[in-house]
């Protein structure tokens, strides 16, 4: 099968982009390096540098490919930011998935859309967040996750174009994008111990999260269209167990062994404080396969941070919005016309 994987020099994107090529599959990546790195493209993949946004460049890459697959995880994930960036966020995650899907329905030859959402969908208080619960969104991002979706379900009825959704939560592993301030809450710890800086943490850490490895959730998704009953179906995807802010922290401490964990507690900020989902419905279908435990999946993307070193935060250079941005995001950032 030739199979098209947007967003796969960023982290989620190379490990579905490797599962494929281990599965036969001929594999193309594009991706704009905005968060991602070239090196993350696996060996034996076909790497085409650009955006989804560009719908020139998408239709390009249809015209030279029989794409029979398509895996849509191309997006500016920072939910927290996506107030502030709304868009930017917008362009980069309805606009550009948007492109993509015009393009597979045009081509005729896309046998499934595999698209990746957030269980940002679902807003807060709904927990455990089940695929029946109905989508109640509290950001921008979660509203960009959810108008895909829809426009997914519109051309199944319009064009018969199967797909696949999958909502996955609180990844982290190997290649993750260390360098980014703004999201990825493990990344931003290790980055921090390895600079011999204290970990921030919002409000007073009691949030709570199922932090989820990267081999919980790549190897499923790459495999959904091998998977008929994953058709035209959403799926939570992701660990079960879910841990306070704080626990993770100390988690991470314990990876680098570090028994004076320091900690800077910085003013809350608007988000949802407890977010984990049920996984019922995505083990009747894929079964149910032992997760990596927290401790020992934070170990190894410890061993791989040490291995990669720190990388310097990388900031946006303006926002749209500075109007509540929490102070510690704001610092040397312009605001858009």
């Amino acid at each position: 099968m030739s199979v098209l994987v947007t967003g796969g020099a960023g982290f989620m994107g190379a490990h579905v982009a490797r599962h494929l090529l281990t599965a036969g599959h001929e594999v193309v990546v594009l991706d704009d390096l905005s968060g991602g790195y070239e090196a993350n493209v696996p060996a034996g993949a076909t790497f085409a540098r650009g955006s989804a946004t560009d719908p020139a460049l998408v239709e390009e890459l249809f015209g030279e490919h029989e794409f029979t697959h398509v895996f849509h995880l191309a997006a500016y994930a920072a939910e927290g930011l996506s107030h502030f960036i709304r868009r930017f966020n917008y362009t980069n995650n309805v606009v550009g998935s948007v492109n993509v899907l015009n393009a597979a329905v045009r081509a005729g030859t896309v046998e499934r859309f595999v698209f990746t959402s957030s269980i940002a969908v679902y807003g807060a208080a709904q927990t455990p967040m089940t695929e029946e619960t109905v989508p109640e969104p509290e950001d921008p991002y979660g509203v960009a996750k959810y108008a895909v979706e829809l426009d997914l379900r519109a051309a199944k009825r319009m064009f018969g174009l199967d797909y696949t959704v999958f909502r996955p939560h609180n990844v982290y592993g190997e290649l993750q994008n260390l360098a980014d301030p703004y999201r990825n809450v493990i990344g931003i710890f290790m980055n921090q111990v390895m600079s011999g800086k204290p970990m921030t943490v919002f409000g007073d850490g009691q949030q709570t999260r199922a932090f989820t490895h990267i081999d919980d959730v790549a190897p499923v998704i790459a495999r959904s269209i091998d998977v008929h009953e994953s058709a035209n179906e959403v799926f939570n995807v992701g660990a079960d167990t879910p841990y306070t802010v704080l626990e993770l922290a100390r988690t991470v401490g314990r990876a680098f062994d570090v028994t004076d964990l320091e900690i800077d507690f910085l003013p809350a900020r608007e988000e949802v404080v407890h977010a984990f989902s049920d996984h019922a419905k995505l083990h009747r279908v894929f079964g149910h396969d032992a997760a990596v435990p927290l401790e020992e999946g934070v170990r190894r993307m410890a061993e791989w941070a040490r291995e990669n070193g720190v990388r310097d935060p990388v900031r946006f250079e303006s926002v749209e919005v500075l109007r509540n941005l929490p102070p510690s995001w704001a610092v040397g950032l312009t605001q858009l016309a």
